[in-house]
């Protein structure tokens, strides 16, 4: 399967970020299209085109625009009412899951995208306001895009009577200051709001009372920048790439022991084999061992899922998730535990503490991962990984306690014998490092 350049076809291009570079593109051609028409008509394209959400779980966005409550034609909704109510569009670029890198970099190469994008979006679910919450650490990113709404706001892609057509939009980029909860939707509307970032109780669902309790949609940066594409080539070009299920072209990121890591666009359902070779393969003189599909909140992988579709349907399959499309590529000389702890590091760091399985279960898999390292951990401590995994799985507040109980459990599944290895004298991969330093210095010597 061969690659299919869309959002990164001119990344390469001399000041691919600026408003020239993009018109210079067809860039706001779909906006045009989409402006011609009326927003519901918009919708249905998206929907009929098949995209889905590009953050993780998949969700078509197009229904998802369609959950916005709206008022009938000629109906005077009631006061108080979600179809009273003003719209607001949300685009989640608070990128934070570890292995994932995508959003980044198309933020900081091609900005216009994702506003045209966002214009398309508002317009097509009746919003006069809109943010991008990006993840404030990252501030060359911030300014780009602020550079660029400026740049939109000049142009007449922004603000009132946008090119003559009556819709009014404004775009708000607001700096979160670095959680990784807010990378979940509805702690993300809390922080925008001001408060501390931790998930809300659903239902109501953002559809109905996101964002200062108005009906919003929350959609990724990947997802609202995919649509100025549809608008301007059709839902039948869209479907030409990809699978029934799974249409389109999306960005695979891919890093850890290959010989050209990077971000590769592909059409949904590649395999991690013809990726691989894309990329050069495994770093020469040494062999895969393990891989993440989507992140470090997805289930471990190995060689036997070399040929696994990268779609939604093909990874569920196999009992594992697409996620981000973060493919982190882990050799021989990786120590799978070793690996596990440092995730089981950052989700138990993360945690918001707002509920007790997640607060109290990250912290507990934190230190028993970290015993197995240092060589105090006995056989009994892996089937007390496996038991507070379970108890953290599907029964926290949101999904960072599956995110910190996945990797665990599918980490012991694969390479149990791994895990007995470091019992009781630690991290064997430790001990041959040392074999192998203390016979170079004796060689050197």
């Amino acid at each position: 399967m061969a690659l299919a350049p869309y959002l990164s076809r001119y990344w390469d291009t001399p000041e691919s970020w600026t408003l020239e570079s993009y018109l210079a593109h067809d860039g706001y051609t779909g906006l045009r299209n989409a402006l011609a028409t009326d927003p519901d008509s918009v919708t249905s394209t998206v929907l009929d085109a098949g995209l889905r959400g590009r953050g993780g779980a998949g969700f078509p966005t197009g229904r998802k625009w369609s959950f916005i409550p709206q008022a009938k034609p000629g109906e005077t909704p009631a006061p108080g009412s979600p179809e009273g109510k003003p719209k607001y569009l949300v685009v989640n670029a608070d990128e934070s899951e570890p292995g994932t890198c995508k959003d980044m970099p198309l933020m900081m190469a091609t900005p216009h995208v994702l506003i045209e994008g966002v214009i398309i979006a508002a317009y097509a679910i009746r919003a006069s306001h809109a943010f991008i919450y990006l993840r404030g650490e990252v501030v060359p990113v911030l300014r780009r895009l602020q550079v660029a709404v400026a740049e939109a706001y000049e142009a007449g892609y922004l603000g009132k009577n946008i090119q003559g057509s009556g819709f009014d939009l404004e775009l708000v980029v607001h700096a979160g200051a670095g959680a990784y909860i807010c990378g979940e939707e509805t702690a993300l509307l809390d922080s925008l709001e001001g408060r501390r970032g931790q998930p809300r109780l659903r239902p109501p669902f953002p559809a109905v009372a996101g964002l200062y309790a108005c009906p919003t949609v929350v959609n990724n940066v990947e997802s609202i920048a995919s649509v100025p594409a549809i608008l301007q080539n059709g839902t039948d070009w869209f479907r030409s790439m990809g699978s029934e299920k799974s249409p389109g072209f999306t960005l695979y990121s891919l890093s850890g022991h290959v010989a050209r890591p990077g971000q590769y666009e592909a059409p949904l359902g590649i395999t991690l084999r013809e990726l691989l070779e894309l990329a050069g393969g495994i770093r020469e003189g040494h062999t895969l061992k393990f891989w993440t599909p989507g992140g470090s909140s997805t289930p471990l992988l190995t060689d036997a899922h070399l040929d696994m579709p990268l779609d939604y349907e093909g990874c569920a399959a196999e009992g594992t998730m697409l996620g981000t499309k973060a493919l982190q590529i882990f050799d021989d000389t990786t120590c799978v535990v070793r690996a596990v702890l440092r995730w089981s590091e950052f989700y138990a760091h993360e945690s918001c503490g707002k509920c007790t399985p997640c607060r109290e279960g990250t912290y507990w898999l934190k230190q028993i991962m970290q015993r197995l390292e240092d060589g105090t951990a006995s056989e009994d401590d892996i089937e007390r990984l496996l038991d507070i995994s379970d108890n953290v799985f599907g029964k926290s507040f949101c999904a960072l306690g599956d995110a910190a109980a996945t990797p665990i459990m599918s980490s012991i599944r694969l390479f149990r014998d791994e895990y007995l290895a470091h019992i009781p004298d630690g991290c064997p991969f430790d001990h041959r490092r040392s074999t192998v330093f203390a016979d170079r210095q004796e060689v050197a010597r």
